[in-house]
């Protein structure tokens, strides 16, 4: 197998580990750890289940912009969903949010500009 081909299939591993994770925690958890997924370990699992999903579409043959720009953007909106939730909330919640939007937009704007350089 040569790199592009491993790095393809770690890619798929990730991002398939990270959506089963975002869909299923309890399940994956359970499957990995053999241990109950509860209270503040479910949403520490779905920003990790983020995480993955970036880092699979960072793997993915092309700029890994875009992985960093879909973590950073979905993070957001899940921070953000928590938040407002109220299930869980700590003292530097909304600051993490506001980085998180500001990072974000960032990265929305390097996409731009490296899809305008493009064509």
């Amino acid at each position: 197998m040569n790199m592009k081909n491993a790095l393809i299939l770690a890619a798929i591993v990730e991002a398939g580990t990270g959506l089963a994770m975002l869909i299923v925690p309890a399940f994956v958890w359970q499957l990995i750890f053999g241990e109950q997924l509860t209270g503040v370990g479910i949403p520490v699992a779905h920003v990790g289940a983020i995480a993955l999903i970036g880092l699979g579409i960072a793997c993915w043959p092309g700029p890994p912009l875009v992985g960093m720009l879909t973590y950073g953007a979905l993070a957001t909106l899940y921070l953000a969903y928590v938040g407002f939730a109220g299930s869980f909330h700590g003292i530097i919640l909304w600051p993490v949010v506001v980085i998180h939007v500001i990072l974000t937009a960032l990265l929305v704007r390097d996409v731009t500009r490296m899809r305008e350089l493009r064509g």
